[in-house]
């Protein structure tokens, strides 16, 4: 085996009081391809900073390869600089490096590095990573944010990069694709098996099976002391005193044995009572912005029991037509009829309902109180929140406080607590630890109610869909039978007109020298401001919405209204932004066909 370009060896870090890492040995060689998996909150994050050398371990030793480059792309990553090419060749690329990465990622490179979306952050970051070629390459769930189609060219990134990696994600698909090593960080160490994720589910079932019989040995060792040390007597007093030492030593591994038992989420999901068998029919159902066609002609049926998935592009309206099937945005043409007797429970993928300062109480009793209403029965919020694995101490916390994955517990945890015969949910994996994720999945599969799903996790929606409902940005959507693998298997080539990536910048040190000729494309200018229009009309409509929905609020007036007449302003602001860069968005778009035609 080849030595490795970057090792921990017997590593120790404390958080305050708490045991993060208690002697983690980890070593990553040339070329590996290595995911490190653990449940929230066991630190991977923190093991990943260690890694980098931006934390400094309280024992043990980091070793490096001289003059190895380490890049990391942080989970919540920060994009500077004027433009992404700018961020991108920040590292120490070579500019022309940078902006074939950029594109690579579907980037414009001279796109302004302010106002970005969830996934051009995303993208940016990655894009940075892979234009400075570095020797380590470690990824905090690189796959947030991202639409399946981008998910994919990092796949395709890491598969021709010869850098080391050491990835954390939830998509198991996407480990699964790219990794030949795992890593399991548990009971504040690192195990190793030289397989990638595939072979990680086995592997960890036997590890634990094995624990839980040495678990069992213990208990019987402790029940047989305890049988003898309550009929022991006075005599031998030294043999005595050395069992009764025996004991409380295997009380004591008893007891650490308990303080690191995985935790385990107790979710609970009950139906609200059945709806009509009909949830909801679409007939030729078309929406636009504009002249951006979201929806174009779609008609269909979801029944009772169904579990309809979503997928698409960023930007492509899937959230649009939720709301267009739930009826809460109004339709150019077509027909949308719900059922009868429907509950609806909503969790929004921007979690717009956290506000930073409010407290894991307040969120889970916005009535007050210390009681929550659980599927009709009051149960104490502590209780409850323990039940979604939140420790007595967070429950006065502030929201800014938890991780995203514990965040998107709180709001399953909100979610839940109501009976509901349909529920939403948009991107509810983002963050989430695969313990958690399985127990979802189980909770969805058993639900007896109607579930709509978006989502870019490719293995959640194959486990959980019975259809699959596609947009592609264009107007054109279609619904398959089956999941997504059943999806790309019937629908090959359906988001291709979508995915080009950007045309590379003209270079000014290469002057046209044949005659002016018709132009067959749209100049550089317009290619950017057409990009910059796409990502402002997907992004207004959830702004959008947001301010409605507080302005929805009755008492706002009353309680603040300064607040009532600033939020009025912004919505009139975005309203006025969304139609003004429609209208410019369609005389472009119309542009770049005529030129494109008359090649």
């Amino acid at each position: 085996m080849r030595p490795p370009i970057l090792a921990l060896k017997d590593v120790r870090l404390a958080d305050g009081p708490r045991m993060l890492f208690d002697g983690v040995d980890l070593a990553l060689e040339p070329r590996a391809r290595a995911c490190l998996v653990g449940r929230n909150g066991a630190g991977k994050s923190t093991l990943l900073r260690v890694l980098a050398g931006e934390i400094e371990a309280d024992a043990g030793e980091r070793t490096i390869t001289p003059g190895a480059r380490i890049a990391f792309v942080r989970q919540e990553p920060e994009i500077t600089g004027e433009t992404l090419l700018d961020h991108a060749a920040a590292g120490g690329a070579a500019r022309h490096e940078a902006e074939a990465a950029l594109q690579a990622f579907g980037l414009d490179p001279a796109k302004p590095a302010q106002g970005l979306s969830g996934g051009e952050t995303r993208r940016a970051a990655l894009a940075r990573a892979f234009a400075e070629a570095p020797d380590v390459l470690l990824l905090d769930e690189p796959t947030n944010h991202l639409d399946i189609l981008a998910i994919e060219t990092l796949e395709d990134q890491i598969a021709a990069c010869g850098a080391a990696m050491l990835i954390v994600s939830h998509d198991r698909a996407f480990l699964e694709r790219v990794t030949n090593r795992s890593f399991w960080l548990e009971h504040r160490r690192v195990r190793r098996l030289d397989k990638g994720f595939s072979a990680f589910d086995d592997w960890a079932e036997r590890i634990m099976t094995a624990e839980a019989e040495e678990a069992r040995r213990l208990d019987k060792a402790i029940e047989r002391e305890q049988h003898w040390m309550a009929r022991g007597v006075t005599a031998r007093r030294a043999r005595n005193e050395g069992r009764r030492r025996r004991l409380i030593d295997m009380r004591q591994a008893k007891a650490e044995r308990l303080r690191e038992a995985r935790g385990s989420m107790s979710m609970g999901l009950a139906s609200s009572g059945l709806s009509g068998q009909r949830v909801v029919e679409v007939k030729h159902l078309s929406k636009a912005f504009g002249e951006r066609t979201i929806v174009k002609d779609f008609s269909t049926r979801i029944l009772r029991g169904d579990r309809v998935a979503i997928v698409g592009p960023n930007g492509a309206g899937k959230t649009t037509l939720v709301r267009l099937l739930l009826g809460e945005l109004e339709p150019d043409a077509g027909e949308v009829k719900l059922g009868v007797n429907l509950e609806i429970a909503y969790i929004d993928q921007t979690r717009a309902d956290l506000k930073p300062d409010m407290t894991l109480k307040d969120v889970l009793t916005p009535l007050g109180g210390d009681q929550v209403l659980v599927r009709g029965q009051p149960k104490h919020v502590a209780a409850y929140a323990k039940e979604f694995l939140f420790t007595d101490a967070q429950i006065r916390q502030p929201v800014r406080s938890l991780s995203g994955g514990e965040r998107n517990r709180l709001l399953l945890a909100r979610a839940l607590a109501t009976p509901a015969n349909l529920m939403v949910l948009d991107e509810p994996t983002n963050d989430l630890d695969m313990d958690t994720l399985d127990l979802l999945e189980d909770l969805l599969a058993d639900y007896e109610g109607t579930l709509i799903l978006v989502s870019h996790d490719r293995d959640f929606v194959d486990r959980l869909a019975t259809s699959t409902i596609a947009l592609n940005g264009k107007g054109d959507v279609v619904e398959t039978p089956g999941g997504w693998q059943d999806f790309v298997s019937q629908n090959p080539g359906f988001f291709r007109p979508v995915i080009q990536a950007p045309a590379p910048k003209p270079r000014a040190e290469h002057p046209a020298a044949a005659p002016a000729s018709k132009p067959s494309k749209l100049s550089y200018k317009d290619q950017r401001r057409l990009a910059e229009l796409d990502a402002l009309i997907a992004e207004l409509p959830g702004r959008i919405t947001a301010l409605e929905a507080e302005l929805a609020d009755p008492a706002l007036y009353a309680r603040d209204p300064a607040r009532f007449e600033r939020v009025s302003q912004a919505l009139e602001a975005a309203r006025t932004q969304l139609s003004d860069g429609e209208e410019e968005w369609l005389a472009l778009e119309e542009r770049r066909e005529a030129l494109e035609a008359g090649r």
